[in-house]
């Protein structure tokens, strides 16, 4: 499942508690973050992603005005678009591409991107609780898979497994700003087999 998000500090809670959400669900979370190779063009490597995943989430919230002159950031509405086009003109074998759009507060989209006015956008009000749920309830909806749990046990287990990630990396001699996307993904994996 790609995830298409920002990736900054403020962001982060937000990207942790969907990615744990998806794997917690029996995903694979990829993105952009999970090779870091600086002979690969970034986009080039989000657009190969995009052509391995079936299912994606794409989180528009984050269009602050940043730097001077001040400009917003549009990667997340780009790549949002390869995957649409991706759906629409890779013939069979994207045919079956599905998408959760978040965005922070309804109808705020529509300001930036009035395009996807058609489209079922979820809100997550910036709460993590609330990113979990609509993940949650977006990915058993889709997929038909019932192993998939409710947003609230999702969130339970997020919750222990946040309270006990400083243990979790301080047995690993790690510290939180040294943990990789990789890492992240093997230790909720090594969390939820627990």
């Amino acid at each position: 499942m790609f995830v298409n998000c920002a990736f900054d500090a403020q962001y982060q809670p937000l990207f942790y508690g969907i990615v744990f959400t998806i794997v917690r669900s029996g995903f694979r979370a990829r993105c952009a973050l999970e090779a870091d190779d600086a002979l690969e063009s970034r986009f080039i490597k989000i657009q190969s992603i995009i052509g391995e995943c079936r299912y994606s989430i794409h989180d528009i919230s984050r269009t602050e005005l940043d730097g001077v002159p001040p400009l917003p950031r549009f990667n997340m509405p780009l790549e949002l678009g390869v995957f649409i086009g991706a759906k629409r003109y890779g013939g069979a074998p994207h045919a079956d591409k599905r998408a959760l759009i978040l965005d922070t507060v309804p109808y705020r989209y529509q300001r930036f991107i009035s395009d996807i006015a058609g489209q079922d956008i979820q809100y997550h009000n910036g709460n993590v609780v609330d990113a979990i749920t609509k993940t949650a309830s977006w990915l058993r909806n889709k997929s038909r898979r019932t192993t998939v749990p409710g947003g609230a046990a999702i969130s339970a287990e997020y919750e222990l497994f946040q309270a006990d990630l400083p243990n979790i990396l301080n047995g690993l001699g790690l510290q939180e700003h040294e943990v990789t996307f990789s890492d992240y993904l093997t230790l909720i994996e090594s969390f939820i087999t627990e």
